[in-house]
């Protein structure tokens, strides 16, 4: 039985609220149960001692009263527990979008499946963990121990016997825990398994009907899930026998309890109002340590994603990328960082004085991949950065935007490289990544406050040659190879005329391009670095390099 997990607490603001405001429902919980409980123990008591029922009145209003804050905050307990799990997934999914944003190669051992298994299906499942397990815990550390001390006030032995048995609950919860943990594990990996395999067969669908390849998947598919269903149904199996063994626990403690008092009521040794008392307070007393057994199953699936999350957060770290904790960066619309709110930072208002590399190296999973760069390309320069495939452009880039750790000299507008400097920079990476819509809403997409007017000047430079207005599938399908590179290398340039940043790093931007649109989009290139833009081109193409006022061999570093 795993509690709640400090690094939750500690991360996010929405958990911590969600402590106290459930910590505040759980002292009116108990309250309410303590009134409830002698309200109807001393009705009870006074009919069967016959007293009449117009002296009772007060109780019956005390009886009203505890029963529907009771059922209040019942419905308090619903209302937190669903809004403290959606802040806390939103809170999430941010840090582990940025965390993946800032690690373009990927974070080491998570690949695409897994990362969107636990932004899917994985964080919803903290729904339950919220609404159910953690709102029990919280009952368990507050609620429990005033109920104890209020049935040992009204009979000491009772409130020994509580003290005794009650621990023995959670060493059985704790015993439980261990195993279904192993096993919710199991079927999480199980299910980012199968998502892999499905995403696999549906991305590469087009190559295995061509190759007649396509039937042969049903059976891999197939075993992948029904490898998910013998895990799920052993999920069920251990949540089955383990409610079980909770129960029986509970149910044996609270008639010892019963039995005791039973007894002493025949032998004179306690009166009927103290002993109904303690027996109507003995099930409120266990029951919120066995619903947090009973929840712990249905919310292990939140805690295992969980523990993906942070370790996702560990990995990223570890790869060089910093990963901020809530409340994180500046929020637009939709919660969607205002492309305004993120060039407002230091480096954005320091003097335009491009970029400069002394002897600079770059290091991917802790290996020095790059090493001994010379590079300077001032405002109006453009500076091509040249080398065969696989030769460390990439990586040289990923470090002058803060992805990756960079060693030596590296200044960006006078400061090291990192999240504080990526404002002023405006990048399109090798492969183009375009979205559904329209043509115009792909390039104007992070600084959709700009003038209309610079999406046609920037399409104009980047020689897109298509109607702002074409409409794109899923994933910018509609488009060929090239036009997608030209319209990825637009939404660049307008970030870098629409913000502040005056400095385009441009990762292979005619590889697919034929001479005649690589010498367009080069003559943009020239056009704005005239304008006093710093340009940095990664490239092997002789069009643009021809453009160039400098040319930067990767070739002579220590690679």
């Amino acid at each position: 039985m795993k509690p709640l997990d400090p690094r939750l607490v500690r991360r996010s603001r929405a958990a911590r609220r969600f402590l106290v405001v459930g910590a505040l429902l759980a002292l009116l919980q108990a309250a309410a149960t303590v009134g409830l409980a002698y309200a109807l123990a001393s009705l009870v008591a006074g009919l069967i001692d016959g007293e009449r029922m117009s002296q009772a009145w007060p109780l019956l209003v005390l009886l009203v009263v505890a029963a529907s804050v009771r059922a209040l905050s019942a419905w308090a307990w619903e209302l937190v527990g669903s809004a403290g799990a959606m802040r806390v997934k939103q809170e999430l999914r941010r840090d582990v979008l940025v965390a993946v944003e800032r690690a373009p190669a990927g974070v080491p051992g998570f690949s695409s499946a897994r990362t969107t298994t636990l932004l899917g299906p994985g964080l919803d499942a903290l729904d339950a963990y919220f609404g159910s397990y953690l709102p029990q815990l919280v009952l368990t550390a507050v609620a429990t121990p005033i109920l104890i001390a209020i049935a040992w006030w009204a009979d000491p032995l009772s409130g020994l016997v509580f003290v005794i048995v009650l621990p023995l609950i959670p060493v059985f919860m704790a015993l439980i825990g261990m195993a279904t943990q192993a096993v919710q594990r199991r079927q999480y990996d199980s299910l980012a398994t199968l998502s892999h395999g499905f995403l696999e067969v549906v991305g590469g669908l087009s190559t295995l009907i061509v190759f007649g390849r396509a039937k042969r998947q049903v059976s891999r598919i197939r075993s992948v899930t029904d490898d998910f269903r013998k895990r799920t149904m052993a999920v069920l199996r251990v949540t089955f026998l383990s409610g079980f063994t909770l129960e029986f626990a509970a149910s044996l403690s609270v008639a010892i309890v019963a039995v005791s008092i039973g007894f002493r009521l025949v032998w004179g040794e306690i009166g009927l109002l103290p002993g109904l008392f303690v027996l109507i307070l003995a099930p409120d007393i266990f029951l919120p340590v066995r619903n947090v057994g009973a929840a712990f199953h249905a919310s292990s699936a939140g805690v295992a994603a969980s523990d993906d999350a942070f370790e996702l957060f560990e990995a990223a770290r570890g790869g060089g990328a910093s990963v901020p904790v809530a409340p994180g960066p500046v929020a637009g619309r939709d919660g969607i960082p205002d492309a305004a709110a993120t060039v407002a930072t230091p480096a954005a208002a320091a003097a335009d004085t491009g970029v400069s590399l002394v002897a600079a190296g770059v290091r991917r999973d802790g290996e020095l991949v790059v090493d001994g760069v010379d590079l300077a390309a001032r405002p109006g320069e453009l500076v091509a950065v040249t080398g065969p495939s696989g030769i460390g452009k990439s990586s040289l880039f990923a470090g002058l935007l803060g992805f990756a750790p960079i060693e030596g000299e590296a200044l960006v507008n006078g400061e090291r490289p990192g999240a504080a400097t990526r404002a002023a920079i405006a990048w399109s990476p090798q492969g183009a990544t375009l979205f559904a819509g329209t043509v115009r809403s792909n390039v104007r997409l992070g600084a959709e406050q700009a003038d209309a007017a610079l999406v046609e000047r920037a399409m104009r430079l980047a020689d897109v040659g298509l109607d702002p207005e074409t409409p794109l599938g899923a994933g910018g399908s509609g488009l060929s190879g090239g036009q997608a590179q030209r319209v990825a290398i637009a939404r660049a340039l307008h970030r870098a005329l629409a913000t502040e940043a005056r400095i385009v790093l441009l990762d292979e931007p005619t590889s697919a391009q034929d001479p005649a649109h690589e010498a367009a989009i080069a003559a943009g290139l020239r056009e704005l670095a005239d304008e006093g833009y710093a340009v940095v081109v990664a490239t092997h193409r002789a069009g643009v390099t021809a453009s160039a006022d400098r040319t930067i061999a990767l070739a002579g570093a220590h690679v």
